[in-house]
């Protein structure tokens, strides 16, 4: 039996999750109210999972789970709302060592819950076998006051770097392109894709392809950070882009994200999700569509963590003729499904832990 923590202040919302872990059989359940009840039940119960929701009366969820994080490390599925605050949120909530996170249903929690139902579950299931990823400077942060979710008691964060429109042919950057870094990845993946483009200079050589499963109204937010937070240009992929050198593209959530050719110029080109895959952005579309436009030796595939085995063909199809690929070692990925997949299939030229695969990408692109 997996022992279950449930943490939502809504009468409704605790119901309804209870009933879907109820019917699933294997799940034992404990509930709470708030967030100081869910911080004691998770010393008393000691769950292997707890679901906890963002806004939560005497302690939120934010302040609950760094305090979970210190003092009972355990997985952490974060239950946010469709929003850009609840994106911002959820993004912090998962730097603290969150391991998922789950959007809550728009409108009615009775007529909506269904839709999230499977995801939740696999989410939750994925959880209990997540390697737990250590927040750098998370006692620090503690001891000094975290950032609750209502915006008190936190230090002013720098002044973010301009987005721009993106990449535009004539600048410094822009030329011809040699290459392509083609990435896949999915629960774990903020953590793992910040660890990557925060060590890449700004001069990369290559433009960068994001396929980060997430929905649409977190893929801006995710883009806005990276780029605050790296040397690098990362825009969300919203309309036809020209690759350009030094670019980060990351696929719109709920969206694909192909390489084409438009104008006799490589570009990243957003489509409408297709129905013939199962997770969005789709890696392995992504993937097929560089191959169709590239010979395989310009293009670089990276695998990080994930459940399931999105990509997994196409990545083994890069390396099978002559591209190089990287998955993620086991040791350091969240989840080791996406990655494991493509060792399974012999696809991976190389498995590195997360901190050496972008001084990897460095060597190949140079």
């Amino acid at each position: 039996m997996l022992k279950l923590l449930i943490a939502d202040d809504s009468a409704l919302m605790r119901k309804y999750l209870g009933e879907i872990f109820k019917a699933e059989g294997d799940f034992e359940i404990c509930i709470a109210r708030n967030g100081v009840e869910a911080l004691s039940l998770a010393h008393s119960f000691g769950p292997d999972v707890i679901t906890l929701d963002v806004n939560m009366p005497e302690m939120d969820g934010i302040t609950c789970l760094s305090r979970i994080m210190v003092e009972c490390p355990r997985p952490v599925v974060m239950v946010s709302s469709l929003t850009s605050q609840g994106a911002e949120v959820t993004f912090e909530a998962l730097a603290l060592g969150a391991v998922d996170f789950i959007a809550k249903p728009d409108g009615t929690v009775s007529l909506h819950i269904d839709k999230i139902r499977a995801a939740l579950v696999a989410k939750v299931r994925g959880a209990a076998r997540a390697r737990l990823r250590q927040s750098r400077g998370l006692l620090e942060r503690v001891r000094h006051g975290t950032r609750t979710a209502a915006g008190q008691n936190h230090v002013p964060a720098a002044a973010p770097r301009p987005l721009s429109n993106g990449p535009q042919i004539g600048s410094s950057l822009a030329g011809p392109v040699r290459g392509i870094v083609l990435i896949g990845v999915s629960t774990g993946g903020p953590g793992a894709i910040e660890d990557i483009l925060t060590r890449l200079p700004g001069n990369f050589r290559w433009p960068i392809m994001i396929a980060q499963h997430m929905p649409e109204s977190f893929t801006g937010v995710f883009a806005r950070r990276m780029n605050d937070l790296c040397e690098l240009e990362v825009v969300e992929l919203t309309r036809p882009m020209p690759l350009s050198a030094g670019v980060v593209y990351i696929g719109r959530g709920d969206a694909d994200l192909l390489v084409g050719i438009r104008g006799g110029a490589p570009t990243a080109i957003p489509m409408p999700a297709s129905s013939q895959y199962l997770w969005h952005p789709s890696v392995e579309r992504m993937v097929a569509s560089a191959l169709g436009n590239f010979d395989p030796k310009q293009l670089l595939g990276v695998m990080l963590t994930g459940m399931g085995d999105d990509g997994a063909a196409a990545m083994a199809d890069i390396k099978s003729r002559g591209g190089r690929t990287i998955a993620e070692a086991e040791d350091t990925a969240v989840v080791w499904g996406m990655p494991g997949e493509l060792v399974k299939r012999g696809g991976a030229s190389l498995v590195l832990p997360l901190p050496r695969i972008a001084d990897q990408l460095r060597q190949w692109a140079n």
